[in-house]
């Protein structure tokens, strides 16, 4: 109960202090307090600090088709338990979970549209599905959208955020690495471009395949790109790792990294570059 004193001191009961509704606001790693509907407004990223706050396959995709108008493909791909597995939970349980929380089917999401008005196959994953984990679902629907993009002759953006392989799968989720560089080969050949933005976090299997063999190779800023994270690596080499180690920033410095773009700019650069390797006239 709150108090408040008349100008005699006399104090006298007030109303309840109302109670903020949970979710209006977001705090910042740096510990900026940012209002969620200013960061929506700004594409999810913090205009106190540059803080890009992680988003889904369906944020990215409004974003970056015009008008929020797109096609999603291969749907009907859906993860099973085809080994039966099961640790604390079975693999079962857990998709049914991971569906049930989140609405996905699986880490990963392709859609077609126009971006600028020009044709693009984008491939975004969702961390919020398991970890974002690469498993046989995620492999084929990236397999069937390097072959649509050979078939349609479309350009491939892949946005990468990802824990690594699903170790729910054993060694077939592995497969997946080779199973995507192998297309991704095809895809050059056809000398179709292919674009790769690495997200906050891509490592494991993800940054060993498809996340590293873009034509160009991108990353929103402070992303961790790594294959074992800082921790086990730090573990393993028993020394303290440099500053901002496995950030986008320390990335782009070691030359794994073409250039680093803040998501307001996204849409614009991949297009830029898309214009300059198609010879187009460059749009504003």
């Amino acid at each position: 109960m709150w108090f408040r004193r008349r100008s005699k001191g006399i104090l006298t009961k007030t109303e309840e202090k109302k109670k903020i509704p949970d979710g209006l606001w977001y705090k910042t790693p740096s510990g900026k307090i940012v209002n969620k509907e200013e960061l929506s407004h700004n594409f999810f990223v913090s205009r106190e600090d540059g803080h890009h706050m992680r988003i889904g396959s369906k944020t990215y995709f409004d974003y970056l088709f015009d008008d929020q108008i797109y096609e999603e493909l291969f749907t009907e791909i859906l993860p099973t338990d085809f080994l039966n597995f099961s640790d604390r939970k079975t693999y079962k349980d857990r998709l049914k979970e991971a569906h049930k929380k989140t609405g996905l089917d699986d880490a990963i999401k392709i859609a077609v549209g126009l971006s600028k008005a020009e044709p693009l196959v984008i491939g975004a994953m969702d961390f919020e599905f398991i970890g974002g984990s690469m498993g046989s679902v995620v492999g084929e629907k990236f397999a069937r959208a390097v072959d649509y993009c050979i078939e349609n002759n479309l350009p491939l953006l892949s946005i990468a955020k990802s824990g690594g392989a699903r170790m729910m799968e054993s060694a077939t989720s592995l497969m997946q690495m080779a199973k995507t560089s192998a297309k991704l080969v095809e895809l050059a050949e056809a000398r179709i471009p292919y674009i790769s933005l690495c997200t906050n976090p891509t490592t494991g299997g993800t940054t060993a395949s498809f996340a590293m063999l873009g034509d160009i190779n991108i990353a929103e800023p402070g992303a961790l790109i790594a294959f074992a994270g800082p921790r086990v690596v730090k573990d393993t080499v028993g020394k303290d790792l440099p500053e901002g180690f496995q950030t986008a920033e320390f990335q782009l410095e070691k030359g794994f990294l073409d250039f680093i773009v803040v998501r307001t700019q996204l849409k614009d650069k991949i297009n830029l570059y898309l214009d300059l390797v198609y010879n187009r006239e460059i749009r504003q």
